[in-house]
Formats: structure tokens, C-alpha cells, sequence
């Protein structure tokens, strides 16, 4: 069934309906579903795959583990100890990683949560959440705004916005992956892709960041120049999860990656407000069937996830996260395609 307000995409498990929101702009067309605020399905004329994975159903995202498309937050990506200090007071969030850390917001991060449809035209949406104080253990009350628009040529812009009643850390991400040349039905590992960055965060086991910057002079982290995914060591391809620096704070709008699909050759360039990005190459992506039947696996899609630094709120040296009461955190994103 077809509204202005949307078509009724399923409905959760808690009996609420879900509505799926079609724009079109820019010689793009996206999916954006309320639970989430995901980006469903994003297609490029002229190219017949989906540049992202997704699910054709409600309930493959609501079991899902893997973030497909979603906003994430209240905190995108890991807080070590899941435990953070704002001025004197100590906060004890969701250990929803290795039972011991926080990931993405906690395990009811907004990832999972409904949205509100507040806005819809033809090319842009507007959703809004209302994250109540101590959810998954983080302090006062926030009030999250996200915009999808697609403009001309070929972007997909993220406009995410919040406001808060108490100091809190505020970190959003847009979680999607990408695959440019079959939609997931091959992997990534081809793609050529470029990252403005000269230092990365090292590490520990539990992927919580060790506190050094390091310069990617010399390592496998070196994405100065454009190069393939693909890098084997010992016959096994190298698995990204690291933030990579692109600035001390967040500041204007600027190109933080191009990547270009190896059989397609669509580009897609990453320009973000954001003092840091997260590539991820799916790694941990099981089997499982996404858009269209496709069978996705490890590798079959790549995140290039601006945000600031992991673990900041227990590194005062990063860039900081901390939103305080009258002021806006404000992020912009846009991911613009070209057919090569």
C-alpha cells in the first residue's frame, strides 16, 4: 500500500508498523525505513545493482547484528570499559561488546529503535528519536534529527543533528555498506580506494584503541594513494576496522575518501564534517540473503563510517565527543557517485 506517508514495509515484533520512505533525486533513488533511520536500498541510474546491502524484510533488520544501513548512536563505535567521566561524575553504559565494552550506542542503540517521520518530499526525508535520559546508561535526554537528501550530481547527503538536556557524549555514525560493483554478490577486495588520512589508531585485542596516533607512513594503513582493498599476509586478506585521522576537531565540509568498484568502475567519494572515519571491510559479515536473493558473505561490503574517534570520552587528547547543554551537534555527510 502506497501513501504519501510512505508504505507500510512490516511490522516489528512489538506489533508497530514500519514505513518505508522512497526519494529520488540526482540521478539516485533511496529506501529509508523508520526503524533505524536505514538506508534500505540506494541505486545509481544507470547501474543496475544496489550500491548497499540490505534486507528485502522488517525482520532480517530486526535480528540483525551487522548495523546494515542504520544511524547509530548514542555513541558510534566503541567506548573501552563502557564507563566514561563527565565533569566528576562517572557513567556506566551497556557492555554489549565481549560483555566488557560499548559498541554503537549499546544493543537498543538507535540502530534498533523506531524513528519519526517528521518530514517527506520528493527527494529528502526527515527523521527524528528522542533518546530518553540514562537509555542504554548514558546521561540526560537527547533529541536526534537525521535528514537524507539526494541532490545533484549523484549525493547522498546525511544531515544528523541533536540537542541535550545534560552533558553527554554525541557521536552519530551512517552505517551502511557499500559493494559499487555487484550490490554483494562478490566481495570488495578490488575496489580501489583512496583515505585523506596520515595516521591511524592502533588497536588492542578487544578493537578498543590503545591511545597512540600513528603515522600510516610505511604500514598497511597507507591509503594516500589509491590502491585495492586486497592485502594479504600469509595468504589471508587483511581485515580493517580502524579509525583513520583525518582532523584534530570537526570543522567544514571536506573529502575524506574515494573509493572506485573494480568491475563497474562507479566512484564514490566520502566528504564529511567529521574528525575521524571507521573503515570497516565486513569481515564479520556471516552468510546470509540481502536485497534481491543475494547471497552475502565476508568482504561483500565495505563502511566508510565518519565520526569522532573511538573511545574519546576516556581520551582526553582525542577529539572530543562531549555535547553540552545549548549547543547543536551538527555532522554532515555526503557520499556522491559517478558512473565510471
Amino acid at each position: 500500500m502506497m501513501m504519501k506517508d510512505g508504505e507500510v514495509f512490516g511490522t516489528t515484533q512489538a506489533g508497530e508498523p514500519v514505513r518505508r520512505f522512497t526519494i529520488r533525486g540526482g540521478g539516485l533513488t533511496a529506501n529509508i525505513i523508520g526503524l533505524g533511520a536505514i538506508v534500505q536500498d540506494l541505486r545509481l541510474a544507470g547501474h543496475d545493482a544496489p550500491l548497499v546491502l540490505g534486507y528485502s524484510t522488517l525482520e532480517a533488520y530486526e535480528t540483525d547484528t551487522a548495523f546494515f544501513g542504520a544511524v547509530v548512536g548514542r555513541y558510534a563505535n566503541r567506548i573501552g570499559d563502557a564507563r566514561f567521566t563527565i565533569g566528576g561524575n562517572r557513567y556506566q553504559t551497556e557492555r554489549n561488546f565481549l560483555d566488557k565494552h560499548t559498541l554503537h550506542g549499546g544493543s537498543q542503540g538507535y540502530s534498533h529503535r523506531p524513528w519519526t517521520v517528521s518530514l517527506h518530499g520528493r527527494d529528502f526525508v526527515t527523521l527524528t528519536l528522542h533518546d530518553p535520559d540514562g537509555a542504554m546508561g548514558f546521561p540526560g535526554a537527547l533529541d536526534v534529527t537525521c535528514t537524507y537528501r539526494l541532490k545533484i550530481p549523484g549525493t547522498l547527503s546525511v544531515e544528523l543533528t541533536a540537542t541535550c538536556e545534560e552533558p553527554t557524549p554525541c557521536n552519530l555514525t551512517q552505517h551502511s555498506y557499500f559493494n559499487l560493483d555487484d550490490g554483494g554478490a562478490g566481495d570488495i577486495l578490488d575496489h580501489r580506494m583512496m583515505l585523506n588520512a596520515g595516521a591511524y589508531l592502533p588497536v588492542d585485542g578487544d578493537m578498543i584503541p590503545t591511545g597512540v596516533v600513528k603515522p600510516v607512513d610505511g604500514t598497511p594503513f597507507d591509503f594516500r594513494q589509491a590502491r585495492p582493498l586486497r592485502m594479504e599476509t600469509e595468504g589471508e586478506q587483511l581485515p580493517y576496522d580502524q579509525n583513520f585521522c583525518l582532523a584534530a576537531a570537526r570543522g567544514p565540509l571536506k573529502q575524506a575518501a574515494w573509493v572506485q568498484g573494480a568491475s563497474s568502475g562507479v566512484e564514490m567519494e566520502v566528504w564529511t564534517t567529521e574528525p575521524g572515519v571507521q573503515l570497516y571491510t565486513g569481515q564479520y559479515v556471516t552468510p546470509r540473503t540481502g536485497l534481491e536473493g543475494r547471497g552475502y558473505k565476508a568482504f561483500s561490503g565495505f563502511c566508510l563510517e565518519p565520526q569522532i574517534w573511538p573511545d574519546a570520552p576516556n581520551r582526553p587528547y582525542f577529539p572530543q565527543a562531549t555535547l553540552w547543554p545549548g549547543a547543536i551537534y551538527h555532522h554532515v555527510t555526503e557520499y556522491r557517485f559517478r558512473q565510471g
